[in-house]
């Protein structure tokens, strides 16, 4: 039996607009007294060292492949020849030098096989950095 029937249960509100102006207050409040630091600039002390400068660069082995497939190894010319001559002729250029850098200088219409050559070539010799030049477009 139900003797309330007209009547509605109310249930609790919690009235949160209050609460929200109290938070609102809190944080303009925290903003009005924090100090902010600003580092114009940040005070590093390096480190220093007693080395010396760095060594000389590596002497540079210059190897010209032209159009037709002829070889240059250090302003001497020495024409078409098969890769082990070619190889002999760049360990004679290296001489005593430790590890020094081939700078193939190949036409743009070269053969590849001519540039893989002298890439065999420098593998043979026991010379293993290999770098090419190039030149901007205009």
């Amino acid at each position: 039996m139900n003797f309330r029937r007209g009547r509605r249960e109310d249930y609790p509100e919690i009235n949160l607009i209050p609460f929200i102006d109290i938070l609102l207050v809190i944080v303009i409040f925290l903003a009005v007294t924090t100090t902010y630091a600003r580092f114009a600039e940040l005070k590093i002390n390096l480190p220093t060292s007693s080395a010396e400068r760095t060594p000389t660069p590596p002497k540079q082995i210059e190897v010209a492949v032209a159009e037709n497939g002829r070889y240059q190894v250090d302003d001497a010319a020495v024409g078409e020849i098969p890769v082990d001559e070619l190889a002999a002729a760049l360990k004679k250029a290296a001489g005593s030098q430790v590890d020094p850098v081939v700078v193939i200088n190949a036409d743009a219409r070269a053969a590849h096989q001519s540039v893989v050559n002298v890439m065999e070539a420098a593998r043979r010799a026991g010379l293993s950095r290999i770098t090419f030049v190039t030149q901007t477009a205009p």
